[in-house]
């Protein structure tokens, strides 16, 4: 329900009792509330949208990374180049499996000891290409799922895939960003 529609449906009610029109000064407040935080994530999404035109990254081109969260990965990640592999950034992200062996059975898991916003942020990705039948994340899962393996495995398998996926677009973005400056150096030189 959207906030007009709340004020359309509230309006036709009326207050006969005190305890009534507590609940009706109670909903209008709510009301007014939900407009309120309505103006202020479209503006912190607009405010995001230039920050991340400003940053020139790509990673608003991903099936279902929108502003909100390429700022969070981003917010999260900091500098790509950091990390020396994708590898490395799949571990911080928690999303690359850990074998545990316990006497002669064998199996993987996903790691607890990483950044929980970011990796959130990555099955938020992964759950939406998942739903976008002509996405590549679905591509990849429905190929998983042929392989013989499990959803879960398939999501996690994409998870993977996804966050190696991310750390070389901002990889690049950094790259990108940083040939400007160099060409600038070496011209006041």
């Amino acid at each position: 329900m959207t906030p007009s529609k709340a004020v359309t449906a509230v309006r036709g009610f009326r207050a006969r009792t005190e305890p009534d029109k507590v609940r009706l000064q109670l909903a209008k407040d709510l009301i007014a509330d939900l407009k309120r935080f309505d103006e202020q994530l479209a503006a912190n999404k607009q405010k995001m949208t230039e920050l991340l035109d400003e940053h020139g990254t790509g990673l608003r081109d991903i099936d279902g990374v929108g502003p909100v969260l390429a700022a969070r990965i981003l917010g999260c990640t900091g500098r790509a180049s950091r990390f020396p592999t994708s590898a490395a950034y799949a571990n911080y992200t928690g999303t690359a499996p850990i074998q545990i062996a316990s006497a002669d059975a064998s199996r993987y898991r996903l790691s607890r000891y990483d950044d929980r916003q970011l990796n959130s942020a990555i099955y938020t990705i992964a759950m939406i290409q998942i739903r976008m039948p002509g996405s590549d994340g679905r591509q990849y899962y429905d190929k998983k799922i042929a392989e013989g393996k499990t959803a879960a495995y398939a999501r996690r398998a994409l998870k993977r895939h996804l966050a190696a996926h991310l750390w070389r677009l901002m990889l690049a973005d950094e790259t990108r960003a940083a040939r400007p400056l160099s060409n600038e150096l070496s011209t006041a030189s």
